[in-house]
């Protein structure tokens, strides 16, 4: 079968029966099938390791399994065992599980930087807890958030500012203001300009590129000094920099933190964490306002939790941040080397942290491009490689980079064609691929 005959018949009814039936025909914006050239968007029937299966019955090396989430592969064994050992023994009840008592000593000493810990399902319940109690401590209403940060929660105060901002008061919006990462010296300005308004700065602690030196610490200093909470999203940052976090890492620790994706290797886990001062403001050992924290019913299943330990536990004895680093740079020098041979080295860049590591597709002037990037996946997918990033996950081996580093090599070749042709076009077949965020369907 020839790159053009690819096609995913099944995958492709199962598309609009979803749309039929689902908004957006998917529960996630970023796994729409806009996000993929047209009429090759898998819908996965299992997936095992680092591999996945589609409906169409094709296999797939799989990278940012799970939104990232998956990072020690499909159906790990370790995490799978401690979740069926809770399944036979209930998962939810009128008071807390011994269960619960377990997860959070287990949080707190994998990331010992915090001091308490609260559970939930989903990233953005927590990084709207840590919006919440930020403005409850501070007494002040803006929220400062880096702007160069794609994602912090699918909540008003966030999703505002972005251009998918339908339904949401611009009373709402106003209140929320942005800063540039690694810019100290804006970032003071903007709390000068805002003096005694600003209850938390939030970002994530490390993204596409390593933070300058001092920046983080100088950020908290920044905090201290106009009184406002220090905010880490380590939603991606959270095991993949270090099993304590970038923080950890990093050395500086900020008031709260929030944590998901590989917290729970696919299972629905979050976690707000931080200083104990803050926390227990929403609880029930002060004498102040009450704060509303946090207080979700699902928040404490017990099979999610312990997969939730199951994962802390397997980073810490098999070195798996490690491997993620070891994969990743294996991954990133043959991309890179295959770009260059193919002499699109300029034109197909690879960035980010080893362990986290996204794709750019650049046009003939150096500009991001949809189109190219919709060239780009269509021959990834056509040589059984499902990557909306090259982010890695512990299960793959040496032998599913090099298919993966071959696979790009090929798709380098035709994207070399569409360079010298001057447009993309014909090697498209049909709509390029279009960003998550943008104000019409």
């Amino acid at each position: 079968m020839t790159t053009e005959d690819f096609e995913l018949p099944r995958s492709r009814q199962a598309n609009a029966r979803l749309h039929a039936m689902v908004p957006g025909g998917a529960h996630t914006y970023a796994k729409g099938d806009d996000q993929y050239p047209e009429g090759l968007a898998p819908v996965i029937s299992h997936g095992r390791g680092a591999h996945v299966w589609d409906v169409d019955g094709n296999r797939y090396v799989e990278y940012g399994s799970g939104l990232r989430s998956v990072s020690l592969g499909h159906a790990h064994p370790r995490v799978t065992e401690a979740v069926r050992r809770e399944l036979d023994r209930g998962s939810n009840f009128a008071r807390p599980s011994v269960v619960e008592l377990a997860a959070a000593e287990r949080f707190l000493a994998t990331v010992p930087t915090a001091e308490m810990v609260k559970f939930a399902k989903n990233g953005s319940d927590a990084t709207t807890a840590a919006v919440r109690l930020a403005r409850a401590v501070t007494g002040r209403a803006r929220v400062a958030v880096c702007a160069d940060h794609p994602f912090f929660s699918v909540d008003d105060w966030f999703i505002g500012t972005t251009p998918m901002s339908a339904g949401i008061p611009a009373a709402t919006t106003e209140l929320t203001v942005s800063f540039p990462y690694g810019d100290l010296t804006a970032t003071e300005e903007l709390l000068t300009r805002y003096e005694g308004e600003i209850a938390c700065l939030i970002l994530e602690p490390a993204a596409a590129s390593e933070p300058p030196p001092g920046y983080l610490a100088g950020l908290r200093a920044l905090a201290d000094r106009h009184g406002c909470v220090l905010v880490f999203d380590e939603m991606i940052t959270g095991f993949r920099w270090s099993e304590a976090g970038a923080q950890g890492l990093y050395g500086v620790t900020p008031d709260l933190s929030t944590f998901g994706k590989a917290l729970g290797n696919g299972f629905a886990v979050s976690a707000l964490a931080g200083r104990r001062e803050l926390m227990e403001r929403g609880g029930l050992r002060h004498s102040g306002e009450r704060v509303f924290l946090l207080s979700t019913t699902h928040g404490a299943e017990t099979h999610s939790l312990a997969a939730a330990m199951a994962v802390q536990v397997t980073y810490a004895e098999e070195g798996v941040t490690a491997r993620l680093h070891a994969l990743g740079e294996r991954l990133a020098a043959g991309v890179r080397e295959a770009a260059a041979g193919m002499g699109v080295g300029d034109h197909v860049l690879v960035r980010g942290r080893a362990s986290n590591l996204v794709f750019a597709t650049l046009d003939e002037s150096g500009r991001p491009s949809q189109p190219y990037r919709t060239l780009f996946l269509r021959r990834l997918l056509a040589g059984g490689v499902l990557a909306p990033s090259f982010v890695v996950s512990a299960a793959l081996t040496e032998a599913d980079i090099d298919h993966t580093v071959e696979v790009v090599s090929q798709a380098c070749a035709v994207y070399r064609k569409a360079l010298d042709a001057g447009d993309p076009t014909p090697w498209l077949g049909g709509r390029p691929v279009r960003p998550v965020f943008r104000h019409r369907a």
